[in-house]
């Protein structure tokens, strides 16, 4: 049988499940903790966005000119391709989506040089900020995706799939 520090069986309290060190409903149980977290931080960010008064200038969203070939050779040097794919798509197992439309420029670089997660940082050592634009520049040459009602196989015409 399963322990916990308590001594007591995983499932020792009813109506709730034991997890390590804390005891959740036994509702979260059909639900992934991550889905549970990622749900409360919207939450918290979407409360603090209507306390602040912020807003946007043309200048905070502006990225200096770059180099949409050299980015992509950057991109691929260093390794972005590993975790975020060949077109920045992402992946659910490695890293999120970062092209086409990727998050404001200095967004991008506060989070290249002072990650969080499993992504190492890209310090100014590392990367510079000219280089640096330059992915930015060849993420934002990416196109966008198809939709997927535009996927004729995706909405069951029988024709395409044969």
């Amino acid at each position: 049988m399963d322990r916990s520090f308590s001594g007591r069986g995983l499932n020792s309290v009813p109506g709730q499940v034991r997890m390590d060190f804390f005891c959740l409903p036994a509702w979260t149980s059909a639900f992934p903790l991550s889905l549970l977290l990622a749900g409360a931080l919207m939450t918290l960010a979407g409360a603090g966005a209507g306390a602040q008064n912020v807003r946007s200038s043309p200048k905070a969203n502006a990225f200096p000119a770059g180099d949409a070939v050299s980015g992509k050779r950057i991109y691929s040097s260093h390794g972005c391709y590993q975790c975020h794919g060949g077109q920045g798509q992402g992946s659910t197992l490695s890293g999120p989506r970062v092209g086409p439309d990727p998050i404001p420029f200095p967004a991008f670089v506060e989070y290249l040089r002072q990650p969080a997660g499993q992504m190492p940082p890209y310090t100014s050592k590392v990367i510079s900020d000219a280089e640096l634009a330059n992915i930015y520049a060849f993420l934002k040459s990416l196109p966008r995706p198809a939709s997927a009602r535009s996927i004729r196989l995706l909405n069951g015409d029988e024709k395409t799939a044969r």
